[in-house]
């Protein structure tokens, strides 16, 4: 299995959108958005289960991101975004689990990121 490939990152003002996409290969259970903004941690923005289409979020973004999938392309819509939503975002992919959500899965394979700037 071959890890995601991460595109349609870039730089947009407070307020605007912008959507990821992400080519997936194999059949993936788990499957997900990370981040990591500069000197902060790595931390899950949205995750989908493959398996029950059940959708989680971390709160800082609930309501304003939105995960999807279709066929072999997991996307990630981002209304309103903020400068905090600055970072380096991650697809992630994974076996099956009972931790597919946004508070507990841990990724087997991540792809090499795409940045993400929002300018005030």
């Amino acid at each position: 299995q071959a890890d995601p490939v991460e595109s349609g990152g870039g730089s947009v003002q407070t307020g605007g959108s912008l959507r990821l996409s992400c080519a997936l290969s194999g059949y993936n259970y788990c499957m997900g958005w990370f981040r990591q903004a500069p000197g902060k941690q790595r931390e899950a923005v949205a995750v989908f289960d493959n398996l029950s289409g059940y959708t989680s979020y971390a709160v800082s973004v609930s309501g304003r991101f939105t995960i999807s999938k279709e066929d072999r392309t997991l996307y990630l819509q981002m209304n309103s975004l903020q400068p905090e939503d600055t970072a380096i975002y991650y697809c992630a992919t994974g076996h099956r689990t009972s931790r597919c959500n946004a508070d507990e899965w841990s990724p087997n394979y991540w792809g090499r990121g795409a940045q993400v700037t929002v300018s005030s």
